[in-house]
């Protein structure tokens, strides 16, 4: 396993996570989150490399963006009516954390529990 297993055109695709988008909504929009919908996101991250995970996190987000029509770059979006898009990266960063899942952050095999590339990625 290492990060190459994870970009697109590997053997290895990125999981949509449709456990983890209600939770992203519900956080986003300060609503508490069920502890079964958290439960299963929390499943599907589990499930993918910890090399992964940030990608996975990303990759949703990106598709919730592009499903709503949101071009990159674009101020608000119809994915998250009263969420700012910094504030959506934040908390598709944390999800981890809250989930108390590990990621490997670098090839050195340093591990976090936030997803830096997530939080500072312009177009998510």
């Amino acid at each position: 396993s290492g990060p190459w297993m994870c970009y697109p055109g590997q053997a290895f695709q990125v999981p949509a996570l449709p456990g983890c988008r209600p939770v992203l909504k519900l956080q986003c929009n300060g609503s508490k989150v069920p502890e079964a919908v958290l439960r299963d996101c929390c499943q599907q991250l589990a499930d993918i490399s910890e090399w992964c995970r940030c990608g996975a996190l990303y990759s949703m987000l990106d598709s919730m963006y592009k499903e709503h029509g949101v071009q990159e770059g674009q101020a608000g979006t119809g994915a998250f009516p009263r969420c700012r898009r910094e504030v959506v990266k934040l908390t598709a960063a944390s999800i981890i954390a809250v989930c108390r899942l590990p990621i490997v952050v670098d090839a050195s095999g340093d591990g976090a529990y936030v997803c830096k590339d997530v939080a500072t990625y312009p177009d998510a």
